[in-house]
């Protein structure tokens, strides 16, 4: 009987630690995509590099994740996001995003 209680005990943390980090990767992801969207945002009015990377920084956070990495090519922006699952032992989930303008149609 011991034996069933401590398998039950295993799968349920084991299911939480999972359940924890595909939570922290939906939002890594998520917040990688709205962030280079308003940094994409940013430079198509035509304001410089550090503002859209900026724009980008304040919106990831806003969606509980870190920005990584800020790379503005143009009015192309590429970054990475990574979101801490909030279960120590998991480790940190990261995404990557581009936005900006689709190549030319001719």
């Amino acid at each position: 009987m011991l034996g069933v209680i401590a398998a039950v005990l295993v799968l349920t943390v084991s299911g939480l630690l999972l359940a924890s980090a595909v939570l922290a990767s939906h939002r890594a992801r998520a917040a990688a995509d709205l962030a280079a969207l308003a940094a994409a945002g940013v430079l198509l009015r035509g304001e410089p590099a550090g503002m859209a990377c900026g724009s980008a920084a304040r919106v990831a956070a806003a969606n509980h994740g870190r920005l990584h990495q800020c790379i503005v090519s143009g009015s192309e922006v590429r970054l990475s996001v990574v979101a801490s699952p909030g279960v120590t032992g998991v480790g940190i989930a990261t995404a990557r995003s581009r936005a900006g303008p689709g190549p030319s149609a001719g």
